[in-house]
Order: structure tokens, then sequence, then C-alpha cells
């Protein structure tokens, strides 16, 4: 009762009541001022995730139409829009980003070059396509930023999707996808146990969107059976991105090792280039 009857005795710092109304009202709008500029801050952290997004699907159409050349262009200028991309994020998210590039390039030439369990259009590795990994992990990346305050909603609709696409892909999809299956439990771990979740949920909207997207027009092409094994496979599988995530989970535990080393030898450099300058100093 205390605290309610200080609560409701008027203020000697303010000489009417209009004075006090008017305190309230501040104090009300102040503390409702966060709650209402929420919305617009989602939205403009949309545009990141929308903008990557927009370029990827745009670089999958032209590509359908490209002759070689034009591609070792559109290679050249996804490369370039990478490392604009790297310029804004902070070194630990560089450093993952180019891990992902890394060890999703060796997938690339294991699973299309070398096990032929897809291919692409021109039946080689389109060198736009490394550079497409790391702006496919930026994405993602963005799309779970935006989506920080709502993370267990956007794994649950990531874990949601992906299960029904591999029941689907057993039940109902013309073409039976098995391979594709074996794949979802292993990411479903991910998005459960996984320390960063949000993240391997965001990338998992992204690619099963650009998946859908690419073989739709031709981009890529999925085998009907692995190759060597006979086990059906869905085009694209409802477990392809389960191997994106595995990149994402390799860029994560590697990425921070890789940029301590770098930063130990670029702290070393200095060091090493003095000591020949103390040496000729006379003494």
């Amino acid at each position: 009762m205390g605290c309610l009857r200080g609560w409701l005795r008027p203020s000697r710092s303010f000489g009417s009541g209009a004075g006090h109304s008017r305190a309230y009202v501040q104090a009300r709008a102040e503390r409702d001022a966060p709650r209402l500029s929420h919305q617009p801050r989602v939205r403009e952290s949309l545009i990141k995730p929308l903008s990557g997004c927009a370029y990827l699907a745009l670089l999958l159409a032209l590509d359908h139409y490209a002759s070689y050349p034009q591609q070792l262009a559109l290679g050249v200028l996804t490369w370039i829009v990478l490392a604009a991309a790297l310029v804004r994020v902070p070194p630990a998210r560089r450093a993952q980003a180019l891990a992902v590039v890394v060890f999703a390039t060796v997938g690339e030439v294991t699973g299309s070059l070398i096990w032929g369990v897809y291919s692409y259009r021109l039946h080689n590795l389109p060198l736009f396509v490394p550079p497409a990994h790391g702006l496919v992990y930026l994405t993602g990346l963005a799309l779970a930023t935006a989506f920080a305050r709502r993370a267990r909603a956007l794994v649950l609709v990531a874990a949601a999707g992906a299960a029904a696409w591999g029941l689907l892909g057993l039940t109902v999809l013309p073409h039976r996808d098995v391979a594709g299956a074996v794949g979802v439990p292993l990411l479903l771990l991910f998005l459960w146990r996984g320390r960063n979740r949000a993240i391997y949920a965001g990338v998992f909207l992204v690619v099963a969107t650009l998946e859908l997207y690419g073989t739709a027009i031709g981009t890529w092409r999925w085998a009907r059976e692995l190759p060597g094994l006979g086990i059906p496979d869905g085009n694209p599988p409802s477990g392809v991105a389960s191997g994106y995530v595995w990149f994402d989970v390799m860029a994560l535990l590697t990425a921070p090792l890789a940029l301590a080393v770098f930063r130990r030898r670029a702290v070393r450099t200095p060091r090493e280039g003095e000591q020949p300058l103390q040496s000729t100093t006379p003494a």
C-alpha cells in the first residue's frame, strides 16, 4: 500500500495536475518507443537477406542462358560481390564465410565432378559456384539476424519444412527420395542440438529455395540414383540442406582457429621486421 500511495501522491516537482499528466504521457511514450519502433527495424534488417536471395536468383536465371565465356563473367562478378559483402561484416564472420567457400568447393568437386551425384548445365563447375556458397552463408546469417527475437520460431519453421519435405519425398512426390530422407535426420539434429541453430535454420531456408528454383530452371540436375549405390534420389533431394549445414558446422569450427593464426602472424611480422633495424643501429 505504501508503494501505491507513493505512486498516487502528486510529485512536488510539478505545479499542477496538467504538468503531472504531461510527464506521465512522456514517460509512457518513452517506455513504448522501443516496442513501436521494433517493426521498422525488422523490415530494415530483412533488406540484406532479401537482397542476397535476389542476387542469387538472378545469377541462376542468367546462367540458364549463358555461354561459357558469359558464365566466366558471372563468376568474376560474383567474386566481386562476395568481396564487397565481406568488407561489411566483422572479421569473424568474414573468416566463416571464406571457410564455407573452401569446404563447399571441396564438396562440389567431390559430389559433382568426381562422384556425379548432380551435374551443372555445362557439365562443369561454374566459376560463380564457390563465391555463391559464401553469399548463401551470409544470406542465411542475415536472415537469422533479422529474426533474432524470433529465433525459436525460425528454427521450428525450418525443422517442420525439412521433416515435411522428407516425408513427402518418401510418400507423395513422383520420384522417391530415399537418399534425401537419409540426410533429413542429420539436419534436424543440427537444428535441435546445434549451438548455432538459428544460423542453420536461416541457411536451410535459403538453400531450399535456391535448390527448388535452380533445379526447376535447369541450372543443375540431381541424378535419379546415387551413382554406384542405386539409392533413389530426388531432384533436389530433401536432405540436400544437411550438406550445406555441414559446411557451416565445419566453417564455424575452423574459422576461429584460422583467424587466430592469421592475427598471430600479423602481429609477429612487424616485430620481425623491426629486429634488423635495431641490430644495425649504432651503439
